[in-house]
């Protein structure tokens, strides 16, 4: 067998034959081979998170041995990983850069949709603590939020040389609480934020609606604030429309400057076309740089793709710059920004770390604590909410529910929706925050 790949397929063919199909698309598809070493007798298969590979090896471990074996015979073992345990350690970055480029003040665009952000993330950088904080800024993806985190780190660190900045996205500080808690490393977590001069938080809505993890940032919050060190944070809407997130949390949010970003109006975009045009060292005519503004109007990330697919096309298939070409490049970027599926492990994980004391594998166990069976109640009606799966597949994938068990779980959520408003508004968060990702 010349490759891993190849014999791959065949540990997917053999398992897929032996389960459900809803319950391979969910938990074999999105698995990855990673290598193959005949000599220590062992394979290595990449997981999409941690959460999903602790379910294979719970549930399907002998299945993916048995498949092993057909395909290997007795002398190859695996080992499921996640990718940070796969790719060399590497010095982790500040801040998030998207394809090498340069996210400065410099480089962003402004108009007149973004102006009043890009004015207080200036005045931030340059007297930090001093006129806007915390600075809440807030408005739909890919309208440059991130850009100006990086913007304001870069002039910040140019103007406080030896002082510490911090990066983190809501999510993954979610996630960091939920393991400094389990791991008995809080002190550690705290003296990472607490100890900043300059703490970005990227989609704090993120943090909403998770007990444990909003109580450690209102704490982080209030020791940054009194030792006068600047806090921005951005969201995809403004702190009172975050439902779930805890009135005081709201309070100090708004206790400082709220700056929005809206869709950019067609001469930004335009602008924005050309100068993405000229960052990559080429030339767009006029008249396709309107035609593409006109096209794409509530998406800079789409503007910019757009350009480097019409560069892709010059400089690979020697393909003239003009409208036709702009037409196959943004056919193509919008067939490619289509919404990812959701998966159901997604939807579990953001349940378990919105309900703080569950984790993904008791919502999938037997367990029939009431925390947990609430848990496990609205997973599964998010799950025919916002999936096409049928009763029957939803509860297969529960662990091999009886459909019975999905319909009585889902209309208890649907009389505590219609009934209270607390519940009401934690599920759609949740299922925002999912459809975000």
């Amino acid at each position: 067998m010349e490759s891993f790949d190849q014999a791959w397929e065949l540990i997917c063919a053999f398992c897929k034959e032996r389960i459900t199909e809803v319950a391979y698309n969910t938990w074999f598809s999105r698995l990855k081979p990673v290598s193959l070493n005949f000599e220590e007798g062992l394979a290595v298969i990449e997981a999409p998170n941690d959460f999903h590979r602790q379910t294979l090896l719970r549930c399907y471990s002998d299945l993916l041995s048995e498949a092993f074996q057909n395909v290997f015979g007795a002398n190859i073992n695996f080992t499921l990983r996640v990718q940070e345990e796969i790719l060399p350690a590497a010095k982790t970055e500040p801040m998030p850069q998207t394809d090498g480029d340069d996210l400065t003040f410099e480089s962003f665009v402004v108009g007149s949709s973004n102006r009043f952000a890009h004015a207080a993330a200036q005045a931030v950088a340059a007297k930090p603590a001093v006129l806007y904080n915390p600075l809440f800024i807030y408005g739909g993806p890919g309208l440059g939020k991130t850009h100006l985190l990086n913007a304001v780190s870069k002039e910040f660190m140019k103007n406080f040389p030896g002082k510490t900045v911090v990066y983190i996205k809501g999510e993954d500080f979610a996630n960091e609480v939920i393991e400094g808690i389990a791991r008995g490393t809080m002190p550690h977590v705290r003296e990472r934020y607490r100890t900043a001069d300059l703490l970005l938080m990227d989609d704090v809505q993120f943090i909403a609606g998770k007990i444990s993890t909003q109580e450690e940032f209102f704490h982080t919050f209030d020791a940054l604030h009194e030792a006068k060190k600047q806090i921005i944070l951005t969201s995809d809407r403004p702190p009172k429309e975050i439902a779930t997130l805890e009135d005081r949390l709201k309070s100090r949010f708004e206790s400082g400057l709220l700056a929005d970003i809206q869709p950019p109006d067609f001469e930004t975009r335009a602008a924005i076309v050309s100068r993405k045009a000229e960052s990559l060292s080429f030339e767009i005519p006029p008249a396709v740089c309107e035609y593409i503004a006109n096209k794409l109007k509530n998406n800079i990330r789409q503007l910019e793709g757009a350009v480097k697919k019409l560069r892709a096309f010059n400089l690979l298939d020697e393909k003239p710059i003009n409208i036709t070409t702009a037409q196959a490049a943004i056919s193509d970027i919008i067939n490619n920004s289509q919404p990812a599926p959701v998966t159901v492990d997604k939807i579990i994980e953001e349940v378990a770390r919105t309900y703080g004391n569950v984790t993904p594998e008791d919502i999938l166990s037997k367990k029939r604590n009431a925390n947990i069976s609430m848990a496990r109640q609205v997973s599964m009606y998010i799950v025919r909410e916002i999936t096409d799966l049928s009763m029957v597949e939803i509860g297969k994938t529960f662990g091999g529910r009886d459909h019975s068990t999905v319909v009585y779980a889902t209309s208890q959520i649907e009389q505590r929706v219609k009934t209270d408003s607390r519940t009401r508004d934690i599920i759609n968060d949740i299922i925002k925050n999912i459809r975000d990702q």
